[in-house]
C-alpha cells in the first residue's frame, strides 16, 4: 500500500496527510514579515510512530526554502525535527 501524500492547503494554512478513519495529521502556521511560523503538528492517536508528523515538517520546509521563507519553529516538534529551540514570539515592529 502506497503511503498517503502529504498535500499543502493554502487556504487553511496547514499542510496535511489524510489518514484512515477520517482525521488528517496538520502541520499549521502562519505567514508573518517574510517567515512562515509553524505554530502546531498534531497526528491522530491511533497513527502516531509512522512518521507522518516528519513527512508534514519536511513538506513545510521544503516548500518555506523554495519560497524564501524565514522559517520559525513556534512547535515543539518542528523546533526538536529542526534540531533547535522554540523562537519566542516576537512583537510586531512598530509602524515608522
Amino acid at each position: 500500500m502506497d503511503a498517503p501524500e502529504v498535500r499543502h492547503a493554502p487556504e487553511a494554512r496547514r499542510f496535511e496527510i489524510g489518514l484512515p478513519g477520517g482525521e488528517p495529521a496538520v502541520l499549521e502556521y502562519e505567514l508573518r514579515d517574510g517567515a512562515i511560523v509553524f505554530t502546531h503538528t498534531f497526528v491522530p492517536a491511533t497513527q502516531r510512530g509512522h512518521g507522518y508528523a516528519a513527512r508534514l515538517v519536511a513538506a513545510g520546509v521544503s516548500h518555506a526554502r523554495a519560497h524564501g521563507l524565514r522559517i520559525v519553529p513556534a512547535c515543539h516538534y518542528v523546533a526538536a525535527w529542526l534540531g533547535r529551540e522554540v523562537e519566542p514570539p516576537r512583537a510586531p515592529t512598530p509602524p515608522g
